[in-house]
Order: structure tokens, then sequence, then C-alpha cells
């Protein structure tokens, strides 16, 4: 590299450095569970705090079953296959884990994938063309945004869960081959669920797919743990899903596309990220599907994590907190400054509970936030020691009972 090229690269990094926007890894010394050691700044004495940011919501990234899980399936079927699926890539505990997942979601068929973002990457221009339309909630997952940009199908939006607008579009495009409707189930930084019930009624009116991604729900969100198409009583009416099995279920990696069975196999055939990327490791694959069967025997963990939830939340509303509304395990803080966001996940830090600050380009400008996840891992000596960590660092910057327009003008944007 010349010098004039790194001296333009320092400047990027200066730059974003600058506007309080540098991204710091913290690093954790521990498994993955409510307390964690964690060594920030790098060099400091680790540090034993609550993790509340973590997408563990069932609690399952330690558990003793999926650990040993993974080491019989290390034992059984090796460390790694050396291969993408379709060339020598497929044991039989690949094609188990896809039939698994298949029942636990109530689909017609599944297809893995080393992450929902692979997944998100190949899903769409492996069944659109030119000729048929993405019309997609402007807050996707950024991995949607990705895997639209890759299809030559033609893009359009719509307002955040704005029902008439989305009919709106599906007028507009109504010369198209295809319309497919694209949305989170659960969207990650707000917390709020999508209205699929609504979004399949105008669906099956214009004649249009429905597409899902439900990682920050599959495991947890409805009766049985299905997702938002359970949690909205949409089951079958739903043509894609994508998911991910490194949130809730067992956390570490992997995703799939599930849905018709045809869209399944055009992925098959056509998915970029299927075709070129190794298969998932078989210790992966051993550990998820124990935790299908985990998940499948009893519901006292999602239970659990409902109940922590709206503790947490109720929690945080009687403090004085400004709350995104919602009832899913995502519980932003809304700060509205990048800065102040920051500032209170240092001192939450200091207090002994581990919160990230978010600010753009992760969420829009002027929408920082500590966006706070619950776990069937917290106890309620947990959450109540957060609380009180929450309570004195609000109080200490002068946020409790302020909303977004006190707060903006005593902070800035």
């Amino acid at each position: 590299m010349n010098a004039a090229i790194r001296a333009a690269l320092r400047g990027e990094l200066d730059s974003i450095r600058a506007a309080g926007l540098l991204k710091e890894e913290r690093t954790i010394h521990s498994p993955q569970g409510a307390w964690i050691e964690v060594e920030y700044p790098e060099g400091a004495e680790t540090k034993r705090v609550i993790n509340m940011c973590a997408n563990n919501y069932l609690g399952l990234s330690s558990h003793p079953e999926v650990v040993a899980a993974a080491h019989d399936g290390l034992r059984s079927h090796g460390y790694g296959m050396s291969s993408v699926r379709f060339i020598c890539g497929t044991q039989d505990i690949h094609r188990a884990l896809e039939h698994k997942l298949t029942e636990f979601l109530g689909t017609e068929d599944t297809i893995l994938f080393p992450s929902c973002m692979d997944a998100n990457a190949g899903v769409f221009e492996a069944v659109l063309g030119a000729e048929d339309v993405m019309i997609a909630d402007r807050l996707v997952h950024a991995s949607i945004v990705d895997g639209i940009r890759l299809c030559k199908a033609q893009q359009d939006t719509y307002k955040h869960s704005d029902m008439g607008h989305l009919e709106e579009k599906l007028q507009l495009h109504q010369d198209k081959r295809m319309r497919m409707i694209i949305t989170d189930g659960v969207f990650s930084m707000d917390g709020d669920i999508a209205a699929l019930d609504e979004i399949c009624s105008l669906a099956e009116k214009y004649d249009a797919l429905v597409f899902v991604d439900d990682s920050h729900a599959t495991g947890f969100m409805g009766s049985h743990g299905r997702g938002t198409h359970e949690h909205c009583g949409v089951l079958g009416r739903i043509d894609v899903i994508t998911t991910t099995l490194g949130k809730a279920l067992g956390g570490a990696s992997g995703g799939c596309v599930s849905g018709r069975s045809e869209i399944v196999q055009l992925c098959r055939q056509r998915a970029r990220p299927y075709l070129f990327s190794n298969t998932m490791p078989p210790v992966i694959v051993s550990a998820a599907l124990k935790v299908l069967d985990l998940v499948s025997v009893t519901t006292e963990r999602r239970d659990k994590l409902e109940r922590n939830t709206r503790f947490w939340r109720q929690g945080l509303v009687d403090a004085g907190f400004d709350l995104r509304p919602g009832d899913s395990p995502i519980v932003p803080v809304m700060l509205y400054n990048a800065k102040l966001a920051a500032d209170v996940a240092r001192d939450l830090f200091a207090e002994g509970v581990y919160a990230v600050g978010f600010s753009f380009p992760v969420v829009p400008k002027g929408q920082a936030r500590i966006r706070t996840q619950l776990s069937a891992a917290h106890d309620m000596e947990h959450l109540e020691f957060a609380l009180q960590a929450f309570r004195k660092v609000g109080a200490a910057h002068g946020v409790l009972g302020l909303g977004k327009k006190e707060i903006l003008e005593k902070f800035g944007a």
C-alpha cells in the first residue's frame, strides 16, 4: 500500500473517531451467560458484569446439553467438511437438521446456509428476475438490503409498518410478473413486530409472495416458539422464512431458508452463498439438533423470557426512561444523542452492566439508544441489579422523565 492510500484510509478512521462513532470490541473471557467476564478497555482487568445485550434469548448458548451435543458431533462427524454442500459437504445430520427445522417452523422444506446473512444474500436472486419486484419495509435488516442489491428484480419500499403505503405499492406494481413483500418478523433495532396478518391479507388480495426474516423471533415467539408467523396467526401463509441459529437457537452460527418447496429447491440450484461457501460445521449442526429438541419439549424457557421482558420493560418505564413500545425481548432505551448513548453505556459498565450504545449508521441519525435484550438466562436478581444501575446512571445524566423533545433540547441530536 502506498503512502497516499494509507493516509486516505487513516483519514477515514480519524473522521469516524472524531464523530464519536468508532466501534470498539469488548473482550469476553467467559462463556456466554447472564454474568460474563469482560476486558474493557483492552489490557484492563476483567470485570464481572450482567450481560444485557446478547441475542441469547433462550439462554442456550452455554447450556450443558447443547455443549455435550457439540462434543458428540465432533467425535462422530469430525470438525469440518472442507467442501460446499453440493460437492461433498452434506452429511446425514445436515439433512436431519433441515427436516427438523421444517417440522418446527411448519413449512414445506428447508435449506441450510452458513449464516442467515448468507441466506438473505442468496434467496432473492435465486427466485426473482428482472420482470419481478421486491417491496421492502424501510427498516429491514442490513443483510436483507444487501441481498436485495444483489438481485436483478426491481426494488421498492414502503414506510415502516404502514399498511396503507404497502397497498399503494402493491397496486402500483400489478404489472410485474411476481411481487414479493419483504419484512423482518421482529425489527432488530426497535423490537416491534411486523403486522403479518395484515401483510398476508394484502399479499393474498394482490397476489404477492411474503418474505419474513425471523431471526429475532425463532425459538420463542408464538405459543410453541415457531416465530412471528405463529405469534400473528399466519402459519402456512408465509412463502419464505429466513432465520438464524446464531441467536435463540444456540447462538453459534448458521441460518436457513424455509418455506415453499419450489423456492427452497431454487435456492439449492442457484443461491450463490450455498453453492460457493463451506457447509455448516458438523459440531454446530449436532448442537442445533439438540437445541430444537430442548425447545420442542417444553415452553419453560420461552415463558420465563416473556416474564423477564414484562418485568424489565415496566421497571424501565417506572424509572422514567423513554422506551420504544413493543412486546419482544428487544427493549431499546431511547437517548437520541450518540455521545449521550456512548456515555451512558460506559457508565453502566462501571456499575456492572454490559449494554452497548447504538448510533448512526446502525440506527438513523438522531435515534441513538441503548438496546437492551432479555434472556431466559436472567434471573430476577440479575434484572433488579441491572435496573438499579440504570436508575443510578440515568439520574446522573439527568434523562429520567425526559422524552425525545426534552432530551434533544438538552443534549442535541
